[in-house]
């Protein structure tokens, strides 16, 4: 046992913490049986109830700890300040204590009698840890079996998100959703409106009580009033109650019925609440409506070709890259007022701190009314060629990619990007990838991709976007440094290895015609 005049022990406090652990479900607490069932620590429950829930491990010879404990807590002690059994045990089961650890020798030979009776008639789990059971080792197993726990629940919690995943993809994804969502969390799922009117239920039904109780709770969250909370819990006998707001602003409600709440429940019902915000919100247009089932079908795994329809145009698309011409990050406001200003509502704000704003603009073979091109008195209006459509905008740098179908949208993204920075280095407000036209057109995309991919072999990828980028700014040193964020000196090394690679003189007007013709490709 560790030495007993030492008021705590390094393992025996609290976990350290993880600042970069991801998101997931909480620890979820271990039962003192397990730890129990450790053989090698030889622990022995002498009082109080079977069944307990521990949270922490802490370790104190205070006389009073009740100051330094949170509740759930697994306390170790040896008893040094130990005067008055009944009240000690009074504080710890005041402050939420868990269990007591009581450790023998070298302060006491065994278990206080006292002790033992207080445990017993205030009913906190009494533990007798044996001389050669370090408090130390308690804390780690503890530690290891939270560690497993939470392993456990992330795996529970996975495979969870992948059946709710799957049920968002079925044609009747609202009541598939929860019904898996009801066989998930073992109870009942309802989705109800705010006046408590079921739209869809699955799962077991309830008895009258607990289901009127489960309608009282969702009116609490049904957003029909400023100030209500997104979600609220509650418990009905043994059954537990949780319910959730959707979004939309229209009061829809999940509501949720089980016999127990694991700790990784709540991360589920949340999974569930973004699904179904998305595909049942009733508030949404027809346009609204696809697109949000467009995306959930692609977060879900579905190909470009099959989700285009629910776009709402058959494209082409472009890509836009955009960055704030002061340098100043872009927020969700303002990125949706340049959406706005493009005509298009599929915008990413990014993360803020220089990453660029991304919209996806519908492009329609022939634009009419306010988009059509303004022609010469007497003549008709002729329509807007799909790249005019995209234009500067003020208070921004934009790169755009060339007309696209939806299904190489990956590639416009990277031309978009590419775009962006060259408008960057040449201060210009707008650059477009235009698409490969003129005499490069004769040639059948397939030998030109070939004849690229062969030319261009001896060639990294940083070297070959550093070589596109030089040769589309005309060889400037100082503009293709600014446009792909390095040193100057870094783009000579650079292009002087690339010449050394293709055994090419890029000085030759004719060598870099033959480049920019094969990096067109890529």
């Amino acid at each position: 046992m560790d030495e007993p005049s030492m008021p705590t022990s390094p393992a025996g406090t609290t976990p350290p913490p993880a600042p970069s652990s991801p998101p997931g479900p909480p620890t979820p607490p271990i039962p003192l049986t397990e730890l129990l069932a450790s053989k090698d620590l030889g622990l022995r429950r002498i009082a109080g109830p079977a069944e307990a829930e521990l949270l922490w491990v802490h370790t104190s010879e205070m006389a009073d700890p009740y100051p330094y404990l949170l509740g759930g807590e697994l306390l170790l002690s040896a008893g040094v300040l130990l005067t008055d059994p009944d009240h000690y045990v009074g504080r710890l089961v005041e402050a939420g204590a868990a269990a007591l650890g009581f450790g023998v020798r070298p302060v006491h030979e065994t278990v206080p009698g006292a002790l033992i009776e207080a445990c017993d008639r205030q009913g906190l789990p009494l533990l007798e840890v044996p001389p050669e059971t370090p408090f130390t080792a308690i804390a780690r197993a503890v530690w290891r079996l939270m560690a497993e726990a939470r392993h456990r629940e992330l795996r529970r919690v996975t495979r969870a998100q992948q059946a709710l995943a799957t049920a968002a993809a079925r044609p009747d994804p609202v009541p598939a959703v929860l019904h898996q969502l009801a066989t998930q969390l073992g109870g009942r799922a309802v989705l109800l409106t705010a006046r408590g009117e079921e739209v869809h239920a699955a799962g077991r039904r309830l008895p009258p009580e607990p289901a009127g109780a489960l309608t009282r709770l969702a009116r609490v969250v049904a957003r029909e009033r400023p100030g209500s909370p997104a979600s609220a819990t509650d418990t009905h006998g043994d059954t537990h109650l949780s319910a959730y707001a959707l979004g939309g602003g229209d009061g829809l409600v999940l509501a949720l019925a089980a016999g127990r709440r694991e700790s990784g429940d709540h991360t589920v019902a949340g999974i569930a609440v973004v699904l179904l915000s998305l595909l049942a919100a009733p508030h949404q247009g027809a346009d609204a409506a696809g697109r949000s089932a467009a995306l959930v079908r692609m977060l879900l795994g579905a190909t470009p070709a099959e989700v285009a329809p629910l776009l709402g145009s058959t494209g082409p698309w472009t890509v836009i890259h955009a960055h704030r011409t002061d340098g100043t990050p872009a927020d969700a406001l303002t990125a949706g007022a340049l959406g706005a200003s493009l005509g298009t509502a599929l915008v990413d704000a990014g993360r803020g701190g220089g990453e660029a704003v991304r919209l996806l603009l519908p492009l329609p073979g022939a634009a009419v009314g306010p988009l059509a091109r303004m022609a010469p008195e007497g003549e008709a209006e002729r329509p807007l060629p799909e790249a005019d459509r995209i234009t500067p905008q003020p208070g921004w740098t934009l790169g755009a990619s060339a007309p696209t179908p939806i299904t190489a949208l990956d590639a416009a993204d990277t031309l978009a990007a590419r775009a962006l920075a060259h408008a960057q280095a040449t201060r210009a407000p707008l650059t477009v990838d235009a698409p490969v036209s003129g005499l490069a057109a004769l040639v059948p995309p397939e030998e030109a991709a070939a004849h690229a991919r062969a030319l261009l072999a001896p060639l990294t990828t940083p070297l070959a976007d550093t070589l596109r980028c030089w040769l589309s700014l005309h060889g400037n040193w100082d503009r293709t440094a600014v446009a792909l964020g390095v040193h100057r000196n870094t783009v000579r090394q650079r292009i002087g290895r690339c010449g050394e690679l293709l055994d090419a003189d890029l000085d030759d007007m004719d060598v870099r015609a033959e480049l920019w013709f094969a990096l067109r490709q890529g």
